[in-house]
């Protein structure tokens, strides 16, 4: 079972892991935009080098190599499907309220902030897990299923 509210409380420290692995893994930390991203048109056709590591290094990587792999590509997963969550909920309140809650807003200073009572803020938060939680094409995000794009 998905817990959206884990999710969201550790949507910053998976931020700022991925950034951390890319730089061990990479060199350097790389923009979200290159997570994966399909190419269309000419660009689909041409020659590109790998922006990763080849076959045969990833054949002589240690074990501890592979599992920072492996961590830094379900923290990705995760990241895009919770950033992505934010376009299913269907009224602008419940978008504003889970961008707060994405920067580690309280609820005491969401509530300050949209000028509203802690009572208003819980029963928003309850509304948008519910709405997260019944989305298919989360779930589909957040397990790495193809079929969500």
């Amino acid at each position: 079972m998905i817990n959206i509210t884990d999710l969201i409380r550790d949507y910053r420290m998976m931020k700022r892991e991925i950034a951390r692995l890319q730089k061990i893994i990479y060199g350097q930390p790389m923009p979200m935009r290159s997570w994966g991203v399909a190419q269309y048109g000419i660009e689909s056709t041409l020659p590109k080098g790998s922006r990763g590591k080849s076959q045969a290094e990833l054949r002589d990587m240690d074990i501890r190599e592979q599992k920072q792999i492996a961590r830094l590509e379900e923290y990705q997963r995760k990241v895009v499907a919770i950033e992505s969550a934010g376009d299913f909920l269907d009224r602008e309140i419940l978008k504003i309220v889970y961008d707060c809650m994405l920067e580690g807003m309280t609820r005491q200073q969401i509530a300050i902030h949209l000028e509203i009572s802690r009572d208003s803020v819980d029963k928003l938060r309850s509304d948008i897990k519910a709405q997260i939680d019944s989305n298919t094409t989360f779930s589909k995000l957040l397990h790495g299923e193809k079929s969500a794009c």
